[in-house]
């Protein structure tokens, strides 16, 4: 019987071949392997490392630094795999703030090269040196002389290893490799002082002072016509915890080859994410195919950040990516919008003679933009009204179609306020309560990263009813829930604004009694006369807001007082919005709700819940006549969408609240048929 289909024997392998595969993973070229030596000196305290290197790091590769060194009691075990000094058990890993913590790099190489060591400790008399093959010690370390510090020298690296070091590249490029990891790992240490060097050439490639600077680094490293164009930018975000340093050249400066150095939490790692997002930025001042030089460093909360994602470490994976890339993404977009100082145009003088007509290969390069990918960008060229008849009332007397626009023919504006940030910087009074810093890190939190490019990008179309609206966002047409969305701007702007709201005064002052009582008679109160006398109740409910007005006063600009004749006085309200009046038809049923339905004992219970009923009421318009309608529908147009675009951080939940109606793409299709 054939044994074609009989099963194979799994076998364990043999320690010596387990070792080898694993240190192929780790030191895939002499590059991997001098990464982990720089790592290890760092983490020795070094001040000074020197790097020799021949033929490309595969005959010689040598690492000297002036170092705390290696006890001559760890010299049996250092070469072994895991061991280490840097961690004792794996929840250590959260905590981890040095380099290396799996103890797997020296074991590595030794199983891939012959390496030796010599070491001295501030403490030992004198140096040893140590030889080692696959992991193990060759015989006993042997006393020499030697200053603080420790001396790896590595040859033949791959040697046990004939096909992974016939597919490297040329020596020069892996020296280049060599020389790139040297440098990133000096401009972001210039506290060390970093050489590398070819064995037997009199000058380095590559010099670093001790004790310089970044900026200085980069200039000795990469050029001066790098280094005067770099813009510093520091970061400290609160919400995600999170701290970035960038050194980023000007808009003026291009290379076609792109350097970007990343270190978070100090390691040398690769994002492509945020790669990717910070050349979208630069695409839109460089010209194509040119990218720009950028340091940055973010240091996270140790127990955000997962080290233990490849053999290599030079990926690693964090919370809430997605969004510190966004944040991140704002504040180089910021920066850069202001870094023309040293831009530099150039014109191309034409001889006498030369004709106007473009070259035909220069006119075969542009692209060609179809009808379907046009995006309408300015917002007065052409709106819904011109198509609609005028506002009729519907059979609950309010208007259920949009009108004409209103009679004004003046241009008016964008709201040109302050973001939420920019405002909360200009402040008048510093919040420090707790609970309202709690509510403000939660409205930006949940705050949906889509649904806010959508809103700052969009160009207003027109207005449905008294709820919906319509608007652009690229090539697609959207409509939302109006309401909702007002409801949920004029709540972040009571957070935002806590303590430092401007007021609309109300001339003359309104008799608190007199509204409880307008509101008691009106159906949405749903009183009933088990509830009690009317007055009674509106008594009541005017006495919760007297003792309770030294809060809203102080926190809201909500101003409630007696005058001389003991008469109860409403006398202003919160301003949320430039140009924007609250409805004074519900102006009697808010205030009743503030009295019965915010919890006044406990401080974040009692703002969450003023806030929201004061956003209910601020998100209602008054739409029951023809004039009214006209009023709000402008309103609509002109205060309250530009305040969507400037201030709102949508949170997911009004996802439900939007709608996709049609897309350019889909309409042509539609024209092309009929």
């Amino acid at each position: 019987m054939s044994k074609e289909f009989d099963p194979g024997i799994i076998k364990k392998l043999d320690e010596v071949v387990v070792n080898r595969i694993a240190a192929g993973e780790i030191i895939q070229r002499p590059a991997n392997a001098l990464k982990e030596l720089l790592e290890n000196s760092l983490d020795a305290k070094s001040s000074q490392i020197q790097v020799q290197v021949k033929a490309g790091g595969l005959k010689l590769l040598q690492i000297q630094d002036n170092g705390t060194g290696i006890r001559k009691d760890d010299l049996g075990i250092v070469c072994e795999r895991f061991t280490t000094s840097k961690l004792c058990k794996f929840e250590d890993l959260t905590q981890i703030a040095t380099f290396g913590f799996r103890g797997e790099a020296l074991a590595s190489i030794s199983h891939v090269a012959h390496m030796q060591i010599q070491t001295k400790t501030k403490q030992e008399p004198c140096g040893y040196k140590a030889s080692y093959a696959d992991g193990k010690l060759q015989g006993a370390p042997k006393p020499c002389a030697g200053n603080q510090g420790t001396i790896i020298t590595i040859e033949d690296l791959f040697y046990s290893m004939p096909q992974r070091r016939q597919a490297l590249k040329s020596p020069a490029e892996e020296f280049q490799k060599l020389s790139d990891v040297v440098s990133k790992y000096a401009v972001h240490n210039p506290h060390v002082g970093f050489t590398i060097k070819k064995q037997g050439e009199a000058q380095p490639s590559l010099k670093t002072p001790v004790n310089s600077s970044k900026k200085e680094n980069i200039r000795i490293i990469y050029g001066s016509a790098i280094s005067k164009e770099l813009l510093e930018l520091t970061y400290k975000d609160d919400t995600f915890k999170f701290r970035m340093e960038a050194l980023l050249t000007q808009v003026n400066y291009s290379a076609k080859k792109a350097v970007m150095l990343l270190f978070i939490n100090q390691r040398l790692v690769e994002s492509p994410a945020l790669k990717s997002s910070l050349d979208g930025i630069y695409s839109t001042y460089l010209p194509r195919g040119q990218h720009p030089f950028i340091y940055m460093s973010l240091l996270l909360p140790p127990q955000n950040l997962d080290v233990n994602v490849h053999p290599t470490k030079h990926e690693v994976h964090f919370l809430y990516q997605d969004e510190i890339i966004e944040r991140i993404k704002e504040q180089v977009e910021a920066q850069l919008l202001g870094s023309n100082a040293t831009r530099t145009f150039y014109k191309q003088l034409k001889l006498p003679g030369a004709s106007d007509v473009l070259d035909e290969t220069q006119a075969g390069d542009k692209t060609r933009l179809y009808p379907k990918d046009f995006i309408r960008t300015d917002s007065q060229e052409q709106k819904l009204d011109k198509f609609l008849a005028p506002l009729k009332q519907s059979d609950s007397g309010l208007s259920s179609a949009s009108a004409n626009s209103t009679s004004s023919g003046s241009d008016v504006n964008a709201s040109q306020d302050e973001s939420f940030r920019a405002v909360a910087a200009r402040k008048s009074k510093e919040v420090r309560l707790s609970s309202v810093l709690d509510m403000q890190q939660k409205v930006e939190r949940s705050c949906n990263v889509r649904l806010r490019s959508i809103l700052k990008q969009l160009v207003y179309v027109g207005c449905v009813d008294e709820s919906r609206a319509l608007f652009q966002h690229e090539t697609q047409l959207y409509m939302c829930n109006t309401r909702l969305f007002s409801e949920e701007l004029f709540y972040q702007r009571l957070v935002y604004e806590f303590q430092n709201c401007p007021e609309i005064c109300l001339q003359p002052a309104l008799p608190l009694q007199h509204l409880l009582v307008i509101a008691m008679d009106s159906e949405a109160a749903g009183w009933t006369p088990e509830d009690g006398d009317k007055l009674e109740l509106a008594s009541s409910a005017a006495a919760i807001l007297e003792q309770k007005a030294p809060i809203m006063r102080e926190y809201f600009s909500l101003r409630i007082s007696q005058n001389e004749s003991g008469v109860v006085l409403l006398e202003s309200l919160p301003a949320l919005l430039p140009k924007h009046m609250p409805s004074i038809t519900q102006l009697p049923l808010y205030l009743l709700r503030l009295a019965s339905e915010v919890e006044w004992e406990q401080e974040a219970q009692c703002f969450e819940s003023f806030c929201r009923e004061t956003a209910r009421y601020y998100s209602q318009l008054d739409w029951q006549d023809e004039d009214n309608g006209l009023q709000q529908k402008w309103y609509m147009e002109h205060v309250l969408f530009p305040a969507f675009k400037k201030y709102l951080l949508p949170p997911a939940r009004l996802k439900k609240q939007i709608f996709e109606l049609t897309n350019l793409s889909s309409l042509y299709k539609v024209f092309e048929r009929c």
